[in-house]
């Protein structure tokens, strides 16, 4: 069986032909006709600037958020496939994990939510699956506007969330979510992935096309969190890997940030990146040979 677990982001989509993520930007302004107070700049934070945004709107008295992320999730559906979504599909991970909002890597709208919850706004639980892989979608989807993660607010209720299951236990009303903490649950050796955190702790996971630039707060705590268990409280056993592809030529650029990551327990790989579709490629096919290493060994 195959075991392989992906942590995906908006970088793939970039190799398709569209709109892009600043284009997105400028129609979210231009939705909110916010253009004439509201200016773009590489120092805001994303987060803090869709805040900006919406509350420059709603104080303006011509905006619902629900009709805001409803326009959103109509941009983001909009964005095509390509050669690397259908790649990743054929290495059949048992996991996908991403924090875009279409569904370019699964091929297909998935219209059966396969999580143990339906989750309206946050994304704990968000799952779907198609042809043998399960899909979450962290950050929310399309087909659920509300859930799509943007603002500072929705990462601070997704992250209370994200530490309630993790450190200190759930109060859903559903017998389907376990009570304990996953703490308690990977102590007990009662983890059965109930939500894509779990992964974090149990398998390895192989991230790439994300930037995790510092404003994505919800995944540097997981990330910090994780290891801190492993160096430093050591309350349960952390056995797994998680892996960090970057093209070769941001790898001065970005140090600041490898640093952090490899603090924090996370094995920086990198390829030659001159050539977006090609680095994407060599990923897969390093994916790829590991998967089939793995498998024979199982044999």
């Amino acid at each position: 069986m195959n075991t392989l677990v992906l942590l995906i982001g908006n970088d793939i989509n970039n190799i398709s032909s569209g709109q892009s993520w600043k284009d997105l930007l400028q129609d979210i302004i231009t939705f909110c006709h916010t253009g004439d107070s509201v200016v773009i700049d590489d120092k805001k934070p994303f987060p803090l600037l869709y805040e900006e945004i919406f509350l420059t709107a709603i104080r303006r008295g011509k905006l619902r958020e629900k009709d805001l992320k409803a326009f959103i999730a109509i941009k983001a559906a909009e964005i095509k496939g390509n050669e690397i979504h259908t790649a990743i599909r054929a290495l059949k991970p048992a996991h996908i994990l991403t924090t875009n909002y279409e569904f370019t890597l699964e091929g297909r709208t998935p219209y059966e939510n396969t999580s143990v919850i339906t989750e309206k706004f946050y994304s704990i639980f968000r799952r779907y699956k198609l042809d043998d892989i399960t899909y979450w979608h962290i950050h929310g989807d399309c087909l659920n506007p509300m859930s799509i993660n943007l603002g500072f607010e929705h990462y601070g209720g997704q992250l209370q969330l994200m530490r309630n299951y993790v450190v200190s236990g759930t109060f859903y009303s559903s017998k389907e979510v376990p009570k304990a903490s996953l703490l308690r649950r990977i102590h007990a050796k009662q983890v059965y992935n109930h939500s894509w955190i779990d992964l974090f702790f149990t398998q390895d996971v192989h991230i790439f096309g994300l930037s995790l630039d510092f404003v994505e707060t919800d995944l540097w705590w997981l990330l910090t969190y994780r290891a801190r268990q492993k160096f430093h409280h050591k309350n349960i056993p952390v056995p797994n890997n998680i892996y960090y592809y970057i093209p070769e030529e941001y790898m001065l650029s970005a140090k600041f940030k490898l640093d952090l990551l490899a603090a924090n327990d996370v094995n920086i790989i990198s390829l030659p990146g001159k050539d977006k579709l090609s680095y994407y490629k060599k990923i897969i096919q390093s994916l790829d040979k590991q998967t089939d290493r793995s498998s024979q060994k199982k044999m």
